[in-house]
């Protein structure tokens, strides 16, 4: 099956915001890059600089429909894009695998670990999720994930209730459950994306533990976690969903929000829920909120 490029054209104020829409509408895989001949100084240390004028690049599977993914990603940037967004056509190669090639066991807080398949982690306590993201967003390399990892691993999860809102790969789903989660419902509007979560959570061992469900499907009573890793503009939108969703004293954890966006998704759900200040992890941040 051939493979779908998505190349647009951006602000670098711009690009992470649309590296994450990448990811979130199906991308396999995205990278930015120079759109003209700015060089770039040797950074200070924890700088990511940008160029002014960054390429952001997406592979989509062939079967993805080009209108809609251009409408999609008008709406969400809610603006045309048209003129700046080209799409080319790859031969098929095994691209999940390649770049599986590369990735390594990663460490999130003092005893949870992201590792591929068939790779061993040295540590006695060490909780382990073994992940194959497939075609589906989410493998811990994103600020956006390493922040909803790390929250995981230093809270006390045992017993809890849990939606996974946006599941992506199922990395937040498996990694609550095997941290002491009672259960987890994930539920994404990609296909993709919840086969891709059923699959981890079989591997993991914790598919008893793991509902799946459709979006209009969701419990009926409200759960002691929500977590949501989504978009700024999606999570405001939800916010109504959400709160239903959180039981009185119950947690939610917003994540997929800028720096500069925090204060407004905060401020769209400081009447439902008590907000904590934002943790932030280069230019994303996570927000903790608890039902009133």
């Amino acid at each position: 099956m051939p493979w779908i490029q998505a190349h647009l054209t951006t602000s670098k104020d711009q690009a992470p915001l649309i590296e994450l829409l990448f990811e979130h509408l199906g991308a396999l895989s995205t990278t930015l890059e120079d759109a003209e001949d700015e060089p770039l100084l040797e950074p200070k240390p924890g700088e990511l600089p940008l160029w002014k004028l960054t390429r952001v690049t997406g592979l989509f599977a062939g079967d993805i429909d080009s209108d809609e993914l251009r409408q999609r990603i008008n709406q969400t940037l809610k603006r045309d894009v048209t003129r700046s967004l080209a799409l080319e056509v790859l031969e098929d190669q095994a691209w999940e695998r390649a770049w599986l090639d590369n990735f390594h066991a990663m460490s999130f807080g003092r005893r949870l670990w992201i590792c591929p398949q068939g790779r061993h982690v040295e540590q006695d306590d060490a909780i382990v999720v073994e992940l194959d993201p497939g075609l589906a967003f989410g493998t811990g390399t994103h600020p956006t994930t390493a922040l909803c990892l790390q929250w995981l691993d230093r809270t006390p999860l045992e017993g809890l209730e849990l939606i996974d809102f946006g599941c992506g790969s199922g990395i937040l789903a498996v990694a609550a459950l095997k941290l002491g989660a009672k259960r987890v419902y994930a539920t994404d509007h990609d296909p993709q994306a919840m086969q891709a979560t059923v699959a981890n959570a079989e591997k993991n061992g914790v598919l008893e533990r793991l509902q799946p469900c459709d979006p209009a499907d969701l419990p009926g009573h409200p759960v002691d976690l929500v977590l949501a890793n989504i978009l700024a503009g999606t999570l405001i939108e939800l916010k109504e969903q959400l709160t239903r969703l959180t039981r009185p004293g119950g947690r939610i954890i917003l994540s997929g929000i800028l720096s500069e966006q925090a204060q407004m998704v905060s401020d769209a759900y400081a009447e439902a829920f008590s907000m904590q200040p934002p943790r932030q992890q280069e230019e994303w941040v996570l927000l903790e909120g608890t039902r009133k």
